[in-house]
């Protein structure tokens, strides 16, 4: 991955709707690792334009943009967000969602390197046949929607890395350097890591929102759109203890009924503002392995040490 990307660490700074800004992006990127900034966060592609120019006067290091393509009866200008950074000079795309298939020719076209973010073996060989570069594979612990098949980084990352060809990224409930050792020998090349990073001094978000993920433990998530087979895990608070009620509540709910909750951007003004309860902050199980909150390269530089350190003593261990 560091060869494919041309960055230092083969840890990338997952998309991540309203965080990966700038700020972040560039932070990641000078630290040695990838960063990324995320489409959909800014208003239109010509917001996107002025992103990608703001991040490239923060670092001079490579950083890709995220793409999450969702079906939408009214989709957002999905190809002209990936002209606006193809034609901004951005040749790493992280793509999620649904197949980026409709999107391959163009980006490639443009000297892109594509890295398509699945939740199933199933979905990582459909991603390769369609001619995508990498794979970055979410287990069940990850923020986010990590699909409906309950499968863990354990067993995902060893299946996935068995079946297809291409580069391989474990992401989900990874924090540390043990993990991204664990991750690397089951067979992952690298690893994509997001709530960790809102855990930085750089991430653009509110010191209260950094703090409630330092304190939660691992056990402090929730679960929700369980009932509309559209799994999301988010840090559990006031909001999401709300939703998980209305979903398991008799007769269940509709999509209508917790729209108001859910709203994205209630979301933002939450992260922004810093009040938890204000709406929902996705969060990974990997809050429980927050201890500090470090800058990217702090983190960076401790996560690599680790899992160097992690994989020295597994092989002792294994000879003893």
């Amino acid at each position: 991955m560091t060869e494919l990307l041309g960055v230092r660490y083969p840890i990338i700074q997952g998309g991540m709707q309203w965080v990966g800004r700038a700020e972040l992006a560039s932070a990641v990127s000078n630290a040695g690792g990838l960063g990324i900034l995320t489409a959909l966060t800014q208003p239109t592609p010509e917001a996107l334009r002025a992103e990608i120019s703001r991040c490239r006067g923060l670092t001079d290091k490579p950083f890709g943009v995220n793409l999450t393509i969702l079906p939408a009866t009214t989709p957002p200008p999905y190809e002209e967000y990936l002209d606006a950074a193809l034609d901004s000079g951005v040749r790493i795309i992280e793509t999620a969602g649904r197949s980026p298939k409709e999107f391959i020719a163009k980006a490639k076209d443009h000297g892109a390197i594509i890295i398509h973010k699945c939740t199933a073996v199933r979905h990582a060989l459909s991603a390769e046949r369609a001619g995508v570069d990498a794979i970055s594979i979410d287990g069940f612990e990850a923020a986010g929607h990590p699909g409906e098949d309950d499968v863990g980084g354990l067993v995902l990352f060893a299946a996935a890395a068995k079946a297809v060809k291409i580069p391989l990224v474990a992401s989900g409930g990874i924090g540390n350097g043990r993990g991204m050792a664990a991750a690397m020998m089951l067979g992952a090349e690298g690893v994509n890591m997001g709530t960790r990073f809102c855990a930085t001094r750089e991430a653009p978000i509110h010191d209260n929102i950094k703090r409630a993920l330092l304190t939660a433990s691992e056990r402090e998530t929730d679960l929700i759109f369980r009932s509309l087979r559209n799994t999301g895990r988010v840090l559990r608070n006031r909001v999401s203890a709300e939703v998980v009620g209305l979903e398991t509540r008799e007769g269940g709910a509709t999509f209508e009924d917790i729209r108001p909750l859910v709203a994205g951007a209630r979301g933002r003004e939450a992260l922004m503002s810093g009040e938890v309860d204000g709406g929902l902050i996705w969060a990974s199980q990997a809050v429980g392995l927050i201890d500090h909150i470090p800058t990217c390269a702090e983190l960076l530089e401790q996560m690599v040490r680790e899992c160097r350190e992690a994989m020295v003593e597994g092989l002792k261990t294994f000879d003893a």
